[in-house]
């Protein structure tokens, strides 16, 4: 299985990446690229960071809040800590990792084993299994609120499981649209956006009554998803159509289609710009969020999945 087949299901022919003009970045945006298996820092003045070598096929990139960078391996069941551009130490992981969410303190790691449909809680500093739940199958995106809820995409069981992490229990399962595969809270965390690849929709979740409240359509494969800082917008990633679609918080409505490049999959908000990992272009699209058009496309190694914004001034 090659890093691009993804799991198996989504697979397409990739692409050369192309360069445009450079834009400013407002915060350093880390690229985690599955097919090139290495980590690239994209800092102000949109300049590319010499990338740096990981364990093979990098699913998905987390900050936490101690400045550090962990990154997943399900192919060889790893989770690499990065920090201050090296590689600090690689734990070992009894599964097969892929979405992962740092507790707020940085001493624990959750991490969904995609074949064991089950999270794992990991010691963030030895990679010791301290706990396990079972969640549904084929565990995708993990998100932590500030309370303590782990939210977990069962992305193969049309469902979000909801964990209580100070008892490590499941305390919910929540209904959604088919192949959930990313989340983003608002900035109010009353409401969980989950993106629905296989059903094109947008589950929008009450986090108080653990229930999704509406759907929204939005066409294609969404595969990523941000919330805007202000929470009016939602930013969701369409891998068929190659666009960043953006709708209305408030009723669901598309407000723009912005092109970009090939199978876009993550997206992340850093002030007042959007990044979107262009998996099969090979390249990082720069959305100005004013005008809502792509600025640049900055070339990055191949197959970029996953990207990360730390949070300065938390060490």
């Amino acid at each position: 299985m090659t890093a691009r087949q993804g799991f198996g299901r989504f697979v397409l022919a990739g692409l050369l990446a192309c360069l445009a003009p450079p834009a400013a970045v407002a915060r350093d945006v880390y690229v985690a690229s599955q097919g090139a298996g290495t980590l690239v820092a994209l800092t102000p003045g949109a300049k590319v960071g010499a990338p740096l070598a990981v364990a093979r096929g990098p699913a998905q990139v987390a900050a936490g809040p101690d400045g550090r960078l962990y990154l997943t391996h399900p192919d060889t069941r790893q989770v690499s800590v990065v920090e201050d551009g090296a590689v600090l130490r690689i734990l070992s992981v009894p599964g097969q990792p892929f979405g992962l969410a740092v507790s707020a303190d940085a001493a624990h790691l959750y991490v969904g084993d995609w074949a064991g449909n089950r999270v794992l809680r990991l010691s963030a500093e030895t990679g010791a299994v301290e706990g396990a739940v079972a969640v549904g199958r084929e565990p995708a995106a993990l998100l932590l609120d500030r309370r303590g809820r782990l939210y977990v995409a069962d992305r193969e069981s049309r469902q979000v499981s909801v964990i209580d992490t100070a008892g490590l229990t499941r305390i919910a399962t929540i209904p959604v649209g088919e192949a959930p595969f990313a989340m983003a809270l608002n900035p109010a965390e009353d409401r969980l956006y989950v993106a629905n690849v296989r059903s094109g929709t947008l589950s929008v979740v009450d986090t108080e009554a653990l229930k999704s409240v509406a759907t929204f359509t939005t066409g294609g494969m969404p595969y990523g998803v941000a919330v805007s800082a202000d929470g009016a917008r939602i930013l969701v990633t369409n891998q068929q159509a190659g666009a960043l679609v953006v709708l209305d918080a408030a009723d669901g409505a598309i407000r723009a289609t912005v092109p970009v490049g090939r199978y876009p999959e993550g997206v992340a908000i850093a002030g007042p710009e959007a990044y979107v990992a262009n998996w099969f272009s090979d390249s990082i699209s720069v959305i100005d969020l004013a005008s809502l058009r792509e600025t640049a496309r900055i070339a990055v190694p191949e197959g970029p999945r996953s990207l990360a914004i730390p949070v300065r001034g938390r060490r």
